[in-house]
């Protein structure tokens, strides 16, 4: 039977769906809901990791000390994660977090500069974590490129390299092909994951995929809750699994009743493909621009299918989020010349 650790990512990418809101009191009952089904790493910070609350990404509802500690206590038999994007968060922010409780790092950069990570996860080795690199948006990169990345963060350290589908835009051939490479291309002691996002409804068989094609890390959300259309849904995935013959050692039963008692409940709006998540996944655009293009839109009175078709022309990445108001705003200004130019004739 073939086995997969997974890491369920409800209380970081799951920030985003709640605009970073979650409460002390939701950390701890999510974390311990997750503790309950056997889960092997949560992950715990602002949904753009440590350092991530702030005007330009969003501000958290809590100090982030203090989420990571609710968490950590809330779940004393699983291993708690802390995800850091340099150039947001630092060394330090990472050393805060190990005294709140976290045993594992996850340090993400965009799937062609892999060598910023280098100086966190030699750092983190150092400091005794569980490392393990995340290349976003990894549609955007051709698969010897993204290769090379994954070997970089390889010899920095990392005990496992994610491909990460941050914009929902793979389909199941190109999950299947990249993480074959990955997997015959780093050494066999340096694991390979998959984190995948449902904006063109495939996150299950996407996941599935992953692990036919070598992967042994997947990550999942309760109910699917995160950026753009959410996740791949923790409950949907494990149910599948068994079905598959694939042990993830979380009980199904405890996922359901955390999905459906703890989450949904939670929840501010739908996770679904919806028109504008779904549109993420089309135009090929990292899913926690959702919110900023919503708001976007209805600031400058445009569709917000047009910003995200709009930025995903310009190859726009993770940490450009100043270019959604820009985009809004040309959109708004062109609509304005074309009503003009109406009105004159």
């Amino acid at each position: 039977m073939t086995a997969i650790r997974i890491t369920d990512v409800t209380l970081r990418d799951g920030m985003h769906a709640v605009r970073h809101q979650f409460s002390l009191e939701d950390a701890r009952a999510i974390a311990k809901a997750l503790d309950a089904t056997g889960v092997d790493i949560v992950e715990a910070s602002h949904g753009d990791g440590l350092g991530g609350s702030s005007i330009q990404y969003g501000f958290a509802k809590e100090d982030e000390e203090a989420y990571l500690r609710a968490v950590c206590e809330a779940a004393p038999n699983t291993k708690v994660a802390a995800l850091l994007l340099p150039g947001i968060g630092t060394v330090d922010d990472m050393k805060r977090a190990i005294d709140c409780g976290i045993r594992v790092i996850r340090i993400a950069t965009h799937s062609t500069e892999a060598d910023i990570s280098e100086e966190h996860m030699q750092e983190a080795r150092k400091l005794g974590l569980e490392v393990v690199g995340f290349l976003m948006l990894s549609h955007m990169t051709h698969t010897t490129v993204l290769v090379e990345e994954a070997k970089k963060m390889a010899s920095y350290g990392a005990h496992c390299v994610y491909i990460v589908d941050s914009a929902g835009a793979m389909l199941m051939d190109e999950v299947t092909e990249k993480v074959s490479a990955l997997r015959e291309s780093l050494p066999p002691e340096v694991e390979v994951g998959f984190h995948a996002h449902n904006n063109l409804g495939v996150s299950v068989a996407n996941s599935i995929a992953a692990v036919r094609a070598g992967a042994v890390r997947i990550d999942a959300s309760l109910a699917g809750l995160g950026a753009g259309a959410g996740n791949t849904p923790l409950e949907v995935l494990v149910a599948a699994c068994e079905k598959l013959g694939i042990d993830t050692g979380v009980d199904l039963y405890r996922a359901m009743d955390a999905a459906e008692d703890v989450v949904r409940p939670r929840m501010l709006r739908p996770v679904i493909p919806d028109r504008d998540s779904l549109t993420l996944g089309y135009a090929g655009v990292y899913s926690s621009f959702l919110l900023h293009a919503d708001r976007a839109a209805k600031r400058f009175g445009v569709d917000a299918r047009d910003i995200l078709v709009e930025l995903g022309k310009r190859k726009v990445v993770g940490g450009q989020e100043d270019m959604i108001v820009d985009v809004a705003l040309q959109l708004a200004q062109t609509l304005a010349r074309q009503t003009e130019g109406v009105e004159s004739t």
